[in-house]
């Protein structure tokens, strides 16, 4: 097996995403928003091991915008994502109405169809999304990346500051 096949498995194993793409939809989630993980947890549980969601940690140190979609941190942090099978990228309330549709229960977000209604949605969740972090007692956006950046730093260089 090739160094690169044997890099690509390791990236696969960090970012939780199955081997084959048996996969329907990829979920670009925060590991470390708490109210995410409930959110993943739940879903999680209605996948029941079938692999129809890959479910992809952005916070995770090892998390390579490449393998999903070219959605960098940054983005990712600012609004939820995913990606499909053939590359194409979604975000906002249609991530969550397509991994509901996925997952056998697309009438949760059914409404969200319409287009006064979904653009409503939208509406709603940039507010939230807006505020998340906050809300969540996490530092603003900036904050977040730019020490998820001295984070990346330190371990590649090796010389931390403690």
């Amino acid at each position: 097996m090739s160094a690169s096949n044997i890099h690509s498995r390791e990236l696969r194993a960090n970012q939780q995403v199955p081997d084959s793409t048996s996969w329907k939809i990829k979920l670009l989630y925060d590991g470390e928003c708490p109210l995410c993980l409930r959110e993943v947890d739940f879903l999680r549980k209605r996948d029941a091991g079938r692999g129809l969601v890959a479910f992809v940690d952005i916070a995770d140190e090892n998390y390579t915008p490449e393998l999903h979609g070219g959605v960098d941190f940054e983005t990712a942090m600012g609004r939820i994502h995913a990606v499909m099978p053939d590359g194409t990228v979604i975000k906002n309330v249609e991530v969550f109405r397509r991994v509901y549709e996925t997952l056998g229960m697309g009438w949760v977000y059914a409404m969200t169809k319409l287009p006064v209604i979904g653009a409503f949605a939208d509406m709603l969740y940039g507010i939230w999304a807006d505020w998340r972090l906050r809300l969540t007692g996490r530092p603003d956006l900036a904050t977040v990346v730019a020490k998820r950046q001295q984070k990346i730093e330190c371990t590649s260089q090796g010389r931390c500051q403690v």
